[in-house]
Parts: C-alpha cells; sequence; structure tokens
C-alpha cells in the first residue's frame, strides 16, 4: 500500500514534468506575438494579434464548430480509406516480399503529386461538393506512410520466431495475423501520428479549391478574401487544433492497444 502510494506522486511529477513545459513554451510565444504585433504596428492582414484571433473565434464559435465538423468527416473518411489500403496491401507485399520493390516504387511516385494538384483533379472526378473528393485526397496522403512502415513492420519479424510458427506448421494467415501483425503495429501507430496530420492537411487544402460552403477550408478561403484575417485564422487555429487532437486520439488508441510496448513502458517510469 505504501509504495503505490509512493508511485502515484511520482508518475504525476513525471506527467506534470512533461506537460508543464509545453504549456510555459505556448504561453511564452503567444506572449511575445502579441507583445510584437502591438510594438511593431503590425497591420492586421499581415499577422493579427492572439487576443484578435480568439475573440473572432468566439464571435464566430458556432460557423467555425459547424464547418469543422463537416471538414472532421472527411479526415475520418479518409484516414479509414488510406489505412485500410495501406494495410491490405502491406499485408500481401509481406506474403510476396519479391512484389515490394516494384508497388514500393509507384508508392513513391504517388507520393511525390502536391496536394495542389490532386485536389483540383478529385474535385472534378468526384465533385467540388463530394466528401469523397476531399476524403479521397486524405486517403492518398494517409495510404504511403502507412503502407512503408506497416510493410516494414510485417517484413521484420525475428527469424527465430519465424521458424517456430513454421515448424508448427502454421499456414500463412495465422503467420500473418499471431505474429507479424503484432510486430507491426508500432510502426503502424507511428504511420497513423504522422497519417492523421496529413489527412487534415489534406481535406483542408483540398476544401480551398471547393467544397461545401460551411466546410473549414471554404471559411477560411472565404475569410481571407474579404479580407477578414482574425477570421481566416480563427479558422486556421482550429485546423491546428483538430490535427492535435488527431494525433492524441491516435497515440491514446496505442496506449490501449499496446500496453505491452516498450516504448509506452520508457515513458511511464
Amino acid at each position: 500500500m505504501a509504495v503505490t502510494q509512493a508511485v502515484q506522486p511520482s508518475r504525476l511529477r513525471a506527467q506534470l514534468g512533461r506537460v508543464l513545459p509545453v504549456v510555459v513554451t505556448a504561453l511564452v510565444i503567444l506572449g511575445a506575438w502579441q507583445l510584437a504585433v502591438i510594438v511593431f504596428d503590425v497591420p492586421s492582414f499581415i499577422l493579427p494579434t492572439p487576443t484578435a484571433i480568439l475573440s473572432a473565434f468566439a464571435g464566430q464559435f458556432g460557423t467555425i464548430m459547424s464547418a469543422s465538423r463537416i471538414t472532421v468527416e472527411a479526415v475520418l473518411l479518409g484516414l479509414l480509406m488510406g489505412v485500410v489500403w495501406g494495410v491490405v496491401l502491406a499485408l500481401v507485399l509481406s506474403r510476396f516480399p519479391s512484389m515490394s520493390g516494384p508497388v514500393l516504387t509507384v508508392a513513391v511516385i504517388i507520393n511525390c503529386a502536391p496536394i495542389v494538384a490532386l485536389a483540383p483533379i478529385f474535385n472534378n472526378w468526384f465533385g467540388v461538393t463530394s466528401l469523397v473528393s476531399k476524403a479521397g485526397v486524405a486517403a492518398v496522403m494517409v495510404f504511403f506512410p502507412v503502407l512503408v512502415n506497416t510493410t516494414r513492420g510485417l517484413l521484420q519479424v525475428s527469424p527465430l520466431h519465424l521458424e517456430l510458427m513454421q515448424s508448427l506448421a502454421a499456414k500463412p494467415r495465422h503467420v500473418a495475423l499471431m505474429l507479424r501483425l503484432p510486430n507491426a503495429l508500432p510502426f503502424l501507430f507511428n504511420a497513423l501520428k504522422l497519417g492523421s496530420t496529413l489527412a487534415v492537411i489534406g481535406v483542408i487544402v483540398t476544401e480551398y479549391f471547393g467544397g461545401p460552403s460551411n466546410a473549414l477550408g471554404v471559411y477560411i478561403a472565404s475569410q481571407a478574401s474579404l479580407p477578414r484575417f482574425d477570421y481566416a485564422w480563427a479558422g486556421i487555429l482550429v485546423a491546428s487544433v483538430l490535427g492535435l487532437a488527431m494525433f492524441g486520439v491516435v497515440s491514446l488508441l496505442e496506449r490501449l492497444l499496446m500496453p505491452w510496448h516498450s516504448s509506452l513502458h520508457d515513458e511511464n517510469p
């Protein structure tokens, strides 16, 4: 009982030690931003103050939150499609390793396509206001890191464990489910952390080229063109928070699904 009570304050101090520097750094940056804009009399069309951005966000809270909902739907759909395609193809490549070279080469070529080129093409294919056109761009951006990282995790299994499975006459599907997939989970979650933020970027940029009138990217573009830059920055702030939230959800899922992984134990002394 005494040991448990001693461990809890230790964990609390460790968590506070990780959170406090982030909070202090954010406050310092925001304070310096506010002070610099006031001291140097920076015009609002170049850079509004954080207080002006927060005021604009409060004034347009309902509109921005409604726009965010449309964007989140496209982000989640794109993330789901990119993960499914990436994992399925990675499983195929782990079963037939000789195919990995050509397939990964094609994936690299697709990944090199800029978002600004894909966005109008997908809008033309599926419709400017279609959810699929935005999710499709996000899926392409998520697909590559998921494919590469998952393939690496599936193939980098211990030869000893592989020989053990073969000695037990395990079928390929059993090897994939019981050995390769558990080994690939850390690689997959690393890809998801990157892909979740890329999906937000992909959807927002695609919405700049057209989308539902109440989408977040459309809101940012329209406010910047009016010009009402403090409102545009409020939309950008929400988009940034959305990316951070997606990253946090993936990190939480990683802790829930992989409590056995050594990297998570290293973070919690």
